[in-house]
């Protein structure tokens, strides 16, 4: 890459990064089985809540360097420049869907056992609702992927969040 080049196309590159940054951060923090900090998860929901702005905006700032980087670079740069616009394009499109809906899935049908069949360590925590002389426990590990269980306890429905 000409010298005259070399600012632009690494603000190309870093424009690239901070688009794919916006989407993959928060997804990569926030997923199942994984110990979560409350300093990654504000992280992560803040960076959320501003990705659909932020990652449009560098996707279009990676756009406009592309038009003016396109004649001036060779056919195997000009690969390189596509692959990246797509890069920051697909980030900006990921960064308005709501993807955690794709990792975290609502048991819709829970299924139970009875308490005296239940093989629990003793150190496993369980969330408990009680209506009437119905009573249910989800264990907090099954919760952790879940987060939510759609049920009914004592005839009355309920969603069970964690």
């Amino acid at each position: 890459m000409k010298s005259s080049n070399l600012v632009p196309g690494l603000l190309f590159g870093l424009l690239v990064a901070i688009s794919v940054g916006l989407f993959f951060v928060p997804a990569f923090i926030i997923r199942p089985f994984r110990p979560q900090s409350p300093a990654a998860l504000t992280l992560a929901i803040g960076m959320r809540q501003q990705a659909p702005l932020w990652s449009l905006v560098a996707a279009g700032a990676a756009l406009l360097l592309v038009f003016f980087l396109w004649g001036r670079v060779s056919t195997w740069k000009r690969i390189l420049l596509v692959l990246g616009l797509c890069l920051a394009s697909a980030a900006a499109v990921m960064a308005r869907v709501d993807y955690f809906e794709w990792m975290f899935h609502p048991v819709a049908a829970p299924g139970f056992e009875l308490a005296e069949n239940i093989k629990l360590d003793p150190a496993q925590m369980v969330m408990a609702v009680r209506f009437g002389g119905d009573s249910r426990a989800y264990p907090i590990r099954a919760m952790a992927y879940h987060h939510v269980v759609n049920d009914t306890v004592g005839g009355v429905p309920v969603a069970v969040t964690y």
